[in-house]
């Protein structure tokens, strides 16, 4: 391959840069996950930084090594979230204004963390490259410095940091699992790892929905955009020196769907209590997704963000519910009578199902004129049970009784 943005020297060296001011975060075994995948699962937890993600190490390396005339005129970056919050919170420390350009649909709790840490934000473009083009415009027009989220030496040098850490608390790892957006963390974890364990295995994980990083290496144009869980990989455009890295180092992309990300997010909060934002969750969604690739293998998987709308979260745990047939919905039609619904609370009552919410509904048109329909959500132990209270639904004084499937569909 060519000549790569930095060595593992370079890595090395700029671990001394961090010490004392970035978190040097455990990788630690997950026995839960582990039964959960098959393989032997280890999580580093990047999550523990000030900004609850990895960006602290590059962004405090590529700030510190300004010179006094660019630390006096200012830094420029553009991010729509994690990127942003890091620069912002190191700029910050080192003394350094700081302006971050975000697109304009970026959620205000993220602009509102990037500004409280002193950085003046600027809301331009729909995506994230209409905002870099704004980002290089201050960059002409004030002299200022540009912070760049992935394609930089700096960067690159302080994300592979993280590897030298996995590797001193689990040596023997087989492979390191890590999510791709432009490709700054994968590209230095790989030099780190393969310069100290060159038979380690380096797995990239991508969301379905923006195949970026793969349909650079293969010459494929698979469709890129769309709403996703995983937004801090949801990139279009990857970096020119982190294409050669990933193409060198790299063993194999993975790409994950929503629903797996959003197991793994799960996963994180309820088995390892621990806040994972989607692209955070990547690398657990993805041996979630090809748990054939992994088993029996002694996996480190890169938590690199918990950065998650609690609202979100919330969202995510009681879909997961759902699919597991722990929280499952019936529509009752009946003849609108006093004690039916008593009845109908009764009979659960006795199957061991305990209601969470009931809408009466008399104004649907596929419901007779004397008729009401009762929607009903239920908490149950598992599939066996929940299929049981159907059952028994069913048969309940003749009532017509319907399953409500995750997403509104009736059967």
């Amino acid at each position: 391959m060519s000549k790569l943005p930095v060595t593992l020297a370079d890595i090395q060296a700029t671990r001394d840069v961090l010490a004392g001011q970035v978190i040097r975060t455990p990788t630690l075994p997950a026995p839960k996950l582990s039964t959960l995948t098959g393989a032997e699962v280890w999580v580093k937890y990047e999550n523990m930084q000030v900004t609850n993600s990895f960006k602290d190490r590059g962004a405090y390396v590529k700030l510190s090594s300004l010179d006094e005339a660019a630390r006096k005129t200012g830094v420029v970056t553009m991010s729509a979230g994690n990127h942003a919050q890091a620069v912002a919170y190191h700029a910050q420390r080192l003394g350094i204004p700081a302006t971050v350009v975000m697109p304009e649909q970026t959620p205000q709790v993220k602009i509102r963390n990037t500004e409280a840490f002193g950085a003046k934000v600027v809301l331009d473009g729909e995506t994230l490259a209409e905002s870099q083009i704004r980002a290089q415009q201050l960059v002409e027009e004030h002299g200022l410095t540009l912070i760049h989220p992935y394609d930089d030496p700096a960067i690159i040098s302080g994300q592979g940091t993280a590897a030298l850490e996995m590797l001193e608390d689990a040596p023997d790892l087989e492979i390191i699992v890590v999510p791709i957006g432009g490709g700054g963390l994968i590209s230095g974890i790989a030099i780190a790892s393969k310069g100290l364990k060159p038979s380690i295995e380096i797995i990239g994980v991508e969301s379905r929905l923006y195949p970026s990083m793969i349909n650079a290496m293969t010459g494929k144009e698979r469709p890129k955009g769309g709403p996703t869980l995983a937004e801090g990989i949801a990139v279009k455009n990857v970096g020119t020196l982190t294409l050669p890295v990933v193409r060198g180092l790299v063993s194999e992309i993975l790409l994950v769907s929503e629903p797996e990300l959003e197991r793994a997010v799960n996963a994180f909060a309820t088995l390892q209590k621990t806040m994972a934002e989607g692209a955070g969750a990547a690398g657990l969604a993805a041996m979630l997704g090809s748990p054939e690739r992994f088993r029996g293998k002694k996996v480190g998987i890169v938590l690199c963000g918990g950065n998650i709308d609690s609202r979100i979260l919330a969202s995510i745990m009681v879909r997961e519910l759902e699919r597991e047939h722990r929280v499952c919905a019936f529509r009752l039609t009946f003849n609108d009578q006093p004690g039916v619904l008593g009845r109908v609370a009764t009979r659960l009552g006795e199957l061991g199902a305990n209601i969470l919410e009931v809408s009466h509904g008399r104004l649907y048109l596929d419901v007779p004129a004397k008729g009401a329909t009762l929607d009903i959500t239920v908490e149950t132990r598992d599939r066996a049970h929940a299929d049981l209270v159907e059952a028994e639904l069913a048969k309940f004084e003749g009532i017509p009784c319907r399953r409500i499937r995750p997403g509104g569909g009736v059967e």
